[in-house]
């Protein structure tokens, strides 16, 4: 029911995670990101709790594939039942599909990307996401992730349609620079593209605010001087 791609940016240090998937509000489930640290996707029969474990491993120095075994081992019994990805501070990923994940399902595992998915048409789609952010490097990071997603739906996306997406980047700060949440919609990447044209203008400008208001541009709301 969900495809995802979990990476990190060699030019910026960024780290992100897009996801599309047919239930509603996936991004809340499913995408964990943490400046400096890594970014951890878990999907298919989700226990979100893992997210954060996998961020907090990641933070105490175990690298991608350390993360995700220690995560497998912990989720048990149900462990055949989730996937996970994972990316660490030095690009270095992992992934767990398990036997029981949903219908057609696999992953894929490059430098810096690492992508995964579950009921899919093409057992090509993960490559074809982690191509698609290869392929764009001096690019934003949202931008290459929401690349990904396009060409997830390029080769087929989900066997049934797909009904929310989201996208989150994590950048310095302790909050992220981007989380675009489409938590139900006919065409949710669509819809995502849309929300970043609005975000992206004005994303940094909302840093500086955060940081120091005397330095920040005006609000652009009515009565602002």
């Amino acid at each position: 029911m969900t495809f995802s791609i979990a990476a990190r940016c060699a030019r910026t240090g960024m780290f992100g995670v897009a996801v599309s998937s047919s239930s509603p509000a996936v991004a809340a489930r499913c995408a964990h990101v943490r400046a400096g640290v890594g970014a951890v996707a878990t999907q298919n029969i989700t226990d979100p709790r893992l997210g954060p474990a996998g961020l907090d491993l990641l933070a105490q120095g175990r690298d991608a594939a350390e993360t995700i075994a220690v995560l497998y081992a912990r989720a048990g019994e149900t462990a055949p039942y989730r996937q996970l990805t994972a990316v660490d501070a030095q690009g270095r990923t992992a992934a767990h599909s398990g036997e029981r994940a949903l219908g057609n399902h696999g992953h894929f595992a490059g430098v810096d990307a690492v992508a995964a998915g579950n009921m899919l048409v093409s057992p090509d789609l993960p490559g074809a996401m982690v191509e698609a952010f290869a392929a764009r490097p001096q690019d934003h990071l949202a931008v290459r992730l929401l690349a990904a997603l396009d060409a997830a739906l390029a080769v087929g996306g989900e066997e049934g349609p797909i009904h929310s997406a989201g996208l989150l980047v994590a950048d310095r700060e302790a909050w992220p620079l981007v989380d675009l949440r489409v938590d139900w919609s006919d065409t949710p990447i669509a819809d995502l593209h849309r929300l970043w044209a609005v975000w992206e203008p004005q994303m940094l400008d909302y840093v500086t605010r955060g940081i120091d208001p005397t330095q920040a541009p005006s609000y652009g709301v009515p009565g602002d001087p």
